[in-house]
């Protein structure tokens, strides 16, 4: 790797940083769909649930809460693999707290699947009363 490869880029300020911070976003998503399998079936998960809670008869609050938990998950998973990438980099071999960190993630997705899960529960609870 040349030298110019490690450069840390100059910070942007004003509008140039915001365009910035747009395209290292899509970066990482683009990331995390092409390279974490988790990603890529919540992401799959919300191609099917995002319109499906538009068409169901519920309030609009509900929708809302609905489109909300699932692009909580997708957040969170992303996290966590951001924790999982960085943790992986730090720590090779295996660390007690490397696995905490890890792990932690881990329920912070879990729990983030609850909460979608309760949500379309209580749609469904909804729909059916």
């Amino acid at each position: 790797m040349s030298k110019t490869e490690n450069k840390i880029p100059e910070p942007k300020t004003g509008i140039q940083r915001i365009f910035k911070a747009f395209f290292y976003s899509v970066d990482g998503l683009k990331h995390g769909i092409k390279n974490e399998a988790a990603v890529r079936q919540e992401v799959m998960l919300s191609f099917i649930l995002v319109p499906l809670a538009l068409l169901i008869p519920v309030s609009p609050l509900l929708k809302l809460i609905l489109i909300i938990c699932n692009l909580i998950v997708i957040i969170t998973e992303l996290l966590n693999s951001g924790i999982e990438c960085v943790v992986d980099r730090l720590c090779p071999d295996y660390d007690p707290l490397a696995k905490q960190a890890k792990d932690m993630g881990s329920a912070a997705v879990f729990l983030s699947l609850v909460c979608l899960a309760l949500s379309w529960l209580f749609a469904i609870y909804e729909i059916l009363s």
